[in-house]
């Protein structure tokens, strides 16, 4: 039996505190209330500005770069996981954490959630048009990638694979705003940042593996089950390790670059011990460790450059 304390949303904190009643469906279709997704979406751009960047301090040349993909992040992850819940309404109606979402709760119609989907590409859009050409069509190669992934989990045990195609497009954009061109470098982090989320999102999907079958939905962790999935976390995250430090020898960047990378590699090992994959709280908290990898990495990128 599951309860209503099975939901995702959280209850009492900001979002009911302090913002219009009005406001509070379209703040939770973009999950403005649970940042880690914004987080996970952000890190790979903001790695790969770091690597493409000069080594002035504090990277003098781009520091406009971080805020502007900060905003662009916040609002493709918001517009992606709307038009998700757009695609998903009937599959969340069925799963115990999914159910009292906006859309399948009856909070917001259809018609609503796809304007608010259009508000947030638009102005996504209109921080893209500002960077270099090359950039602009790097971005919108993704947006095949983003428009497919809520689909692949009704033909794929391995959503999580498109997930990680399109969560890391920022490491090949981050790198394409400062570059305008494509390089080794980028397309290292950004095969590590699939392998990555291919871990992360696999813990994640342990969550509702007693009910996506129900629901007919697939995922990694439905795949590899309870058993198998420790072994291949730690391969993937290995994977992701041994991509992300070949990008830092590309890139010949200094020696603090190996401590962050260190640090992090010791983040994810714990993940994996620590794992409680049939506790889906644990798995939740799991999932939202990956920003302090993030920050490790990117803290070792910086410092890199500026050592």
């Amino acid at each position: 039996m599951t309860t209503p304390s099975s939901s995702d949303i959280p209850r009492g904190g900001w979002v009911d505190r302090l913002t219009p009643g009005r406001a509070r469906p379209y703040i939770r279709l973009s999950r403005f209330d649970r940042p880690i997704g914004t987080w996970l979406l952000l890190f790979p751009c903001w790695w790969s500005i770091a690597f493409a960047s000069d080594t002035s301090f504090p990277l003098n040349s781009t520091w406009h770069l971080f805020i502007m993909f900060g905003i662009g992040a916040l609002l493709m992850r918001g517009g992606g996981c709307t038009w998700n819940d757009i695609l998903d309404r009937d599959f969340d109606a069925k799963v115990a954490r999914t159910r009292d979402r906006p859309l399948p709760a009856g909070e917001v119609t259809l018609r609503q959630a796809l304007i608010w989907v259009f508000i947030q590409l638009a102005v996504s859009a209109a921080i893209l048009f500002s960077f270099n050409h090359f950039a602009i069509w790097t971005g919108v190669a993704s947006l095949l990638l983003l428009a497919f992934y809520p689909l692949a989990k009704r033909v794929t045990f391995w959503p999580q694979f498109i997930l990680g195609l399109a969560f890391n497009w920022g490491a090949l954009l981050g790198w394409a705003a400062v570059t305008g061109e494509m390089s080794s470098p980028a397309l290292l982090m950004y095969a590590g940042g699939i392998f990555w989320t291919l871990g992360y999102d696999t813990i994640y999907a342990h969550q509702d593996r007693p009910d996506d079958p129900a629901a007919g939905v697939k995922s990694s962790a439905r795949a590899l089950g309870l058993i198998a999935s420790k072994p291949w976390l730690v391969g993937f995250y290995a994977i992701a390790t041994v991509f992300f430090g070949a990008a830092g020898y590309h890139t010949g960047i200094g020696w603090p670059f190996w401590v962050g990378l260190g640090f992090g590699a010791a983040q994810l090992v714990w993940q994996v011990a620590d794992a409680d994959l049939d506790n889906p709280r644990d798995c939740l908290a799991k999932f939202k460790s990956n920003r302090l990898f993030g920050w490790l990495l990117f803290a070792g990128i910086l410092g890199g450059q500026l050592a």
